[in-house]
C-alpha cells in the first residue's frame, strides 16, 4: 500500500498545474502582482473553512500556536511571495531562459534547507532520485529553449542566472519553513497541523501582499475583486493544491515531496504530445525518462 504522502503529492501537482493555467488567463486582465494576489485573497476564507470543518465535523482539535510556529509561517509566507516576485522579474531579462533553468535547482535546495533547519536527512537512494530529478528537469528546460548546455556554465555570473538561483533559494526555503511550522506544533493529527499551518500562512500572505498592493498599486485591489469569477477558481484550485502540499510536507521529508512533485512536468509533457501534437526533442525524452526514474526510485525504495 502506498504511503499517504505519495497520492497527496501527485494530487498537489495536478491542482497546481490547474491553478497555473487559470492564472495565465487572469494575467490578461490583471498585473503580475494582481494575478499573484488572487491565489491568497480567494484562498484564505477556504483555508479557514477547511480548518474549521476538520474541527467541527472531523473531531480534530485545533493545536495551540507557539512563537516558533508563527515565525515559521511568517518566514514561509514571505519567502513564497519573494520567490514569486523574483520569478516575474526574471522574465523581463533577455536571457531569462537561463535563469528559469537555474530556478529549477529548488529540489536540491530544499534538501539542503531541510537538513540545516530541521535536521531532515535523505537515504542514499533518495539522494540519487533527487539528483536524477534535478538533471531531468534541467534537461527539459534546456531542450524547450534555444539555449545550449554550454550557456548554463558561461552565464553563471549574469543577472538573470543569479535571480533564478535566488528564486530557487526562496522557494526551497518556503517549503521547509512550512514543514517546520507544522512540525513545531506540539499536538494534533498531521491533517489538522497541516490545515492550521496553511490557514495561518495564507492569512499572513493575504495581509502582507494586500498592504503592498495598497501602497504600490491600489487599482489592482479593485481589479482583483472585479474579476471574482476567474479569481475564485484560482483560489479553489490553489487551495486544493495547498491542502495536499501541506499535508504531504507534514508527513514526509520536504525534499522527497518536492522531488515527487516534478511529476507535474510529466503530466504537461504527455498532454503536449497527446492533445497539442507538439514535436518532441530527444533531450526532452531523456529529461522525462530521468524524472520518471527518480519518481519510481522514491516511490518504491526511497
Amino acid at each position: 500500500m502506498l504511503d499517504l504522502w505519495i497520492p497527496l503529492t501527485i494530487a498537489a501537482a495536478f491542482f497546481q498545474n490547474l491553478r497555473s493555467a487559470l492564472q495565465k488567463h487572469l494575467k490578461l486582465r490583471l498585473s503580475d502582482a494582481g494575478a499573484t494576489y488572487v491565489r491568497f485573497f480567494y484562498a484564505w476564507p477556504l483555508a479557514l473553512i477547511y480548518c474549521w470543518s476538520l474541527s467541527e465535523f472531523g473531531g480534530l482539535a485545533v493545536p495551540a500556536a507557539n512563537t516558533l510556529f508563527l515565525l515559521y509561517c511568517l518566514l514561509g509566507g514571505i519567502s513564497q511571495i519573494v520567490f514569486t516576485f523574483l520569478l516575474v522579474w526574471m522574465f523581463s531579462f533577455r536571457n531569462f531562459a537561463v535563469g528559469t533553468t537555474y530556478s529549477k535547482t529548488e529540489v536540491l535546495q530544499v534538501a539542503i534547507f531541510g537538513f540545516v533547519l530541521l535536521g531532515d536527512t535523505v537515504t542514499t537512494l533518495a539522494a540519487m532520485a533527487i539528483s536524477l530529478s534535478l538533471i531531468g528537469v534541467m534537461a527539459l528546460s534546456v531542450a524547450q529553449t534555444k539555449m545550449s548546455v554550454t550557456n548554463l556554465f558561461t552565464s553563471l555570473t549574469e543577472k538573470a542566472t543569479l535571480i533564478g538561483l535566488a528564486s530557487g533559494v526562496f522557494m526551497g526555503a518556503s517549503v521547509v519553513f512550512y514543514r517546520g511550522a507544522a512540525l513545531s506544533l506540539e499536538a494534533g493529527s498531521a491533517t489538522m497541523r497541516a490545515a492550521f499551518a496553511l490557514a495561518v500562512s495564507v492569512v499572513m500572505q493575504t495581509v502582507i501582499m494586500g498592504i503592498y498592493l495598497r501602497v504600490r498599486d491600489p487599482g489592482q485591489l479593485t481589479a482583483v475583486v472585479r474579476e471574482w469569477r476567474w479569481s475564485s477558481l484560482v483560489g479553489i484550485a490553489g487551495m486544493l493544491a495547498s491542502i495536499c502540499w501541506f499535508t504531504a510536507l507534514t508527513l514526509q521529508n520536504a525534499a522527497y515531496v518536492r522531488a515527487l512533485g516534478q511529476i507535474e512536468l510529466v503530466f504537461t509533457f504527455v498532454a503536449s504530445i497527446l492533445f497539442f501534437k507538439e514535436k518532441t526533442k530527444a533531450l526532452e525524452y531523456a529529461g522525462i525518462a530521468l524524472i520518471i526514474a527518480a519518481i519510481l526510485i522514491l516511490v518504491l525504495w526511497g
